[in-house]
This record gives structure tokens, sequence and C-alpha cells, in this order.
């Protein structure tokens, strides 16, 4: 029986951007500062155009399932090169019918005025990197936008665009349950139908790395970081919003985001841009692959037709194993298919384990993390697969 979530032969295709104007201190993104670099991000669009065409000889004919700009700041880009990456799009992979096209945007005065421009461009959905509605919390966090400023660029926003989604990060020091559930709450009443509210992580590689090993930041602990996502998961529930992935909540099944399930169920995607990684069935065989990280690099191996730093074909190990870690993370589960080249099944330990404590269930021929399963997930997908 054909899975109803299986995506099937389309190709998604993210783009990635990796210029920012300000390089925030959590961040470990490939990214860049924005300033004094016109010439070199226009020859940037251009290696994105030609790897897009090499990557479509690659392929063969295809239809396009959706695109994401991400990064980086893409709303920093120029509106018509946006313009121009979603008119070759759409070329060389026709679409269906009428597809999703998001771009991730900084809530800034400055680039709120390119909104309706981006709009025009093609996007028709924009996730704005909000993170937080208190200007202390702003300067932490190292943001270049005031909550005023915010709140601006939301009012513009929806003037520009019918689907919106919010990106927002707790679990910051000394942050309570309460505090966050106040700042949830009003973020909510501005009208968005899709919330991405991620619990601060601290890399190693970033500032608030070096300052976690030297002593001078302490984030909460984990007993305060449950209550914290419990919180999040009670207002966001009672708002009518369901976590249909363990970070992302919407107002409804028409609110997902498109782009993320088609990824999430294993579906191929490009990835185009300095240090972005795709996933494409090349001659029948799952292939994993990453772009050259530095700028230079990745414009040079485009103009040589070698744009990737790593291009790994997946055995059927690797493939089972990394669309079951993605799936687990969904509300729908991943089909019991991906269990056997694994070596499991759902009648023998780890996973009948893990389903009669509770933490998976099994439900139309699909294991699904439950309510008690999710908030450890990664302690889960441990067992599971060790």
């Amino acid at each position: 029986m054909t899975d109803p979530l299986d995506p099937g032969s389309d190709v998604g295709l993210y783009v990635h951007w990796p210029y920012c104007a300000r390089i925030c201190p959590y961040c470990d993104f490939n990214v860049v500062r924005d300033r004094g670099r016109t010439e070199e991000q226009a020859g940037l669009v251009e290696a994105i155009l030609t790897d897009l065409r090499a990557q479509r000889d690659l392929t063969g004919p295809r239809r396009l399932a959706s695109i994401f700009f991400g990064g980086g700041t893409p709303s920093l880009m120029a509106p018509d090169a946006v313009a121009r990456i979603v008119a070759a799009a759409r070329d060389l992979f026709p679409p269906a019918g009428d597809i999703e096209i998001t771009l991730e945007a900084n809530p800034t005065d400055a680039e709120a005025g390119r909104f309706a421009a981006l709009a025009d461009a093609g996007i028709n959905r924009l996730s704005m990197g909000v993170q937080a509605l208190d200007d202390a919390a702003l300067r932490f966090l190292g943001r270049d936008h005031s909550a005023a400023e915010a709140l601006r660029a939301v009012d513009l926003a929806r003037r520009a665009f019918d689907r919106l989604s919010i990106d927002l990060i707790y679990a910051r020091p000394d942050q309570t349950p309460e505090d966050w559930a106040a700042e949830l709450t009003a973020a909510l009443a501005l009208g968005f139908e899709h919330v991405s509210p991620y619990q601060l992580t601290i890399e190693p590689t970033t500032a608030f790395g070096r300052a976690f090993a030297r002593g001078t930041l302490t984030p909460p602990d984990e007993d305060r970081a449950a209550s914290l996502y419990e919180t999040t998961q009670d207002v966001l529930s009672a708002a009518g919003f369901e976590a249909y992935e363990v970070s992302n909540h919407a107002r409804g099944p028409a609110a997902r985001s498109s782009h993320n399930l088609h990824v999430w169920s294993g579906g191929d995607y490009l990835g185009l841009g300095p240090g972005a990684h795709g996933r494409l069935t090349l001659d029948g065989v799952r292939t994993a692959t990453v772009a050259h990280r530095r700028i230079a690099d990745y414009v040079a191996g485009v103009s040589g037709l070698t744009p990737w730093c790593e291009r790994d074909a997946q055995t059927p190990v690797d493939a089972a194993e990394e669309r079951l870690l993605l799936a687990l993370r969904t509300t729908e589960g991943a089909p019991v298919a991906l269990l056997s080249p694994l070596g499991l099944s759902a009648e023998r330990a780890p996973v009948a384990d893990l389903i009669g404590d509770g933490f998976l269930m099994l439900k139309a021929e699909r294991l699904i993390a439950t309510e008690r399963g999710r908030p450890v997930l990664d302690g889960v997908l441990k067992a599971l697969l060790t």
C-alpha cells in the first residue's frame, strides 16, 4: 500500500544565503558579516543559478515541491535576486500547482521595507526571526532589532503575506515559566499561523559557548528547562496550535510548513549556496550532498561543476536511520517499514520496550513518539538506534 505521507519524486529546494548584519552569539550556522560584500553577493547569486541548472541535469525532470530561503539572513537579499532564483526553479522543475515559497526574515525596519518587494518576487510565506519581545532579552541574544521594531515589522508583514511564522527563543538565563507564558501569549496575539519556539542551545563554537566555558553564562537547569517546555506546550495548545513537530506548532494542518514536512518525510531536496545540505536520489541511490562552506570555494566549485565538498551515497541502513530520526519528531511518526533495514522490529526490544514504557506507540502502521516520549526524544532515539 502506498504511504499517504510519502513525498514521492517531487523535489524541494533549499537556498542558503550566508550574510548577516550581525553574528548572533548563539549562532553556529555558516554565516558571515554582510558589510562591503556587494560584488561578492552578485557573484554568489549567479553561482546559485548555475548550481541549480547543474543539479537539474543530474536529477532529470522532477516537479518542484517547495522553496525555502534560509541563512544567514535572506531578507538581506536583493528582491530581484530572489525573483530570479524563484523563476529559474519554476522553469527547471515545473510544479503541479501552487507551492509554498518561504523566506526567513529579520524584523528590522530596513528589512521590513523590502517585504512588499519580496512578495512580488514570489515569496508567499515569511518566517520572522523575532526571537524575543523584550528589549533586554534581545540585547542578550545579540539581535539587531528592538521589540518596537519587531511589532512594526509584523504589521508590514501582515500587509504583504497571508502566511506568517514566528521564531522565538526560550530557556534564557533567569527566565521563569510565568515570564515565558506572558511573552508567548503576547506573540500569539500578533496573529501568526505558525510558531517555532526553540530552547536556547549552547554550542561550544559560539560566543555563548565560550561564555559558558568561562562560567559567565548559566543556562536554566534541567528542571527549569523542562518546566519551560511544558509551559510552551500548554500555552500553544490552549491557543489552538498543534505541535506537529517537536519545535514547530501550527494553527491547523493548512498552517504547517509543507517544505519542512517534505524534508522530514524523506523527500528529495536540492541544497544551494555555501554549506547547504541536500538529499537527492541519483541513479536510484539516496545521496547526501554538502556544498563548500566558504563562499569563494563554493563559487569556484560551481564554475568547475563541483559545488559539493561531500557527495555520499547512503546505504539502505543510513537512509532508513536518517528518515526515522526526522520522522519521529513529527506527530505522523515513521512508517514501521523503516525498522526492517535497521534490524529492528516492533515485537522485540528495544522498540517493544519503548512502546511498553509509553514512549512510543504504533498506529496505522506508523511508529509515533507519544506525549511522554517527545520531551525526551533524544534519549528515545539513542535507545532505539544504539
